[in-house]
């Protein structure tokens, strides 16, 4: 009701009623009813805003989009880890996409550490830059590393930690993972931070325990959610081909929040975002999109093909919510 039909309400109660306490009585109560009602839009309009990350990895951009395209999956893995201006065109690519605003998709992109520099200088100003990875604490002798000080330094936002490649190759545990980002919040870095099970412990029913401990050792280290971007990334979905279906991705989202809520607190658990990546490209985007819990993407081969842009462009399933 808007506050013209208030109005005329009120001047009809008031003339029709031989009780002017009724008559108040009446329009206060309009009044509550319209106030309920656009504090629920308001809780819908200021909701999580969709976030859509892509993970270039360590993969040669364009060969690994040809390649993929002539199906070749297996070969563009394995190739060099790209140039320059194979990385520029990427960039234009990005730069010259229509997307929804700002207001309502956050995006990210996380090119290998050397081409960070080109990227930044090179991107839109309404697209956000992420590393791959940082050191656990202050740099120092550790051949190799790169640490949040170095990133901050180059004026870079983000970082992607966790993630399923580094815990399972590099022997990454949950506890080093959790002081990593620790670490990076208190530099003041921003953190999308991964978790995600094996197909054997899905397997043997072990998704959330083995989701919960993950998160958990974050949750004891950290306070700053705010700057915090939870990805679940069930590993035998990644780079596989394989998708959980959308029931799946959502009912360990909401199990999640749900730990969240139990564990931290319930203003963590309905502010975070939490995003899913796996095989996520232009097909099954919406569909997942769609889900309550599901609040964007991490997206790894597709963000380096043109179908980047339909993902991203998936933020308006939310945009009405």
């Amino acid at each position: 009701m808007s506050v013209a039909a208030i109005a005329a309400e009120v001047d009809e109660r008031f003339a029709a009623s031989t009780s002017s306490q009724y008559a108040m009585s009446s329009v206060l109560s309009s009044f509550a009813a319209v106030e309920a009602k656009n504090a629920g839009l308001t809780k819908r309009k200021m909701g999580r805003k969709f976030f859509v990350g892509g993970n270039w990895k360590c993969v040669c951009l364009l060969l690994h989009f040809y390649l993929s395209a002539f199906s070749f999956p297996d070969l563009s893995i394995h190739v060099s880890n790209g140039t320059t201006e194979e990385v520029k065109k990427i960039v234009t690519t990005l730069n010259e996409a229509e997307v929804p605003s700002e207001d309502v998709v956050e995006v990210v992109v996380s090119p290998p550490f050397v081409f960070l520099p080109v990227v930044k200088n090179l991107l839109r100003p309404d697209f956000q830059i992420a590393a791959q990875n940082c050191w656990v604490r202050k740099g120092g002798a550790f051949t190799g590393e790169v640490s949040a000080e170095m990133l901050l330094n180059l004026g870079i936002p983000w970082v992607i930690l966790g993630h399923s490649e580094r815990r399972l190759i590099l022997n990454e545990s949950n506890e080093f993972v959790g002081d990593k980002v620790a670490y990076a919040l208190s530099l003041g870095l921003k953190v999308i931070a991964c978790v995600g099970e094996t197909l054997e412990q899905r397997e043997s029913g072990s998704t959330m325990a083995v989701v919960a401990a993950q998160t958990k050792a974050i949750a004891e280290r950290i306070t700053n959610w705010p700057n915090v971007v939870v990805a679940y990334e069930p590993v035998w979905a990644i780079g596989t081909g394989k998708v959980a279906t959308p029931a799946q991705a959502q009912e360990v989202h909401f199990e999640l929040r749900k730990w969240l809520k139990d564990n931290v607190s319930d203003e963590v658990a309905t502010s975070t975002r939490i995003i899913y990546g796996g095989s996520v490209n232009g097909a099954n985007c919406k569909e997942l999109a769609a889900k309550p819990d599901v609040d964007g993407f991490l997206v790894g081969g597709a963000s380096l093909k043109a179908e980047f842009i339909d993902i991203i462009k998936s933020a308006t399933v939310k945009k009405n919510y």
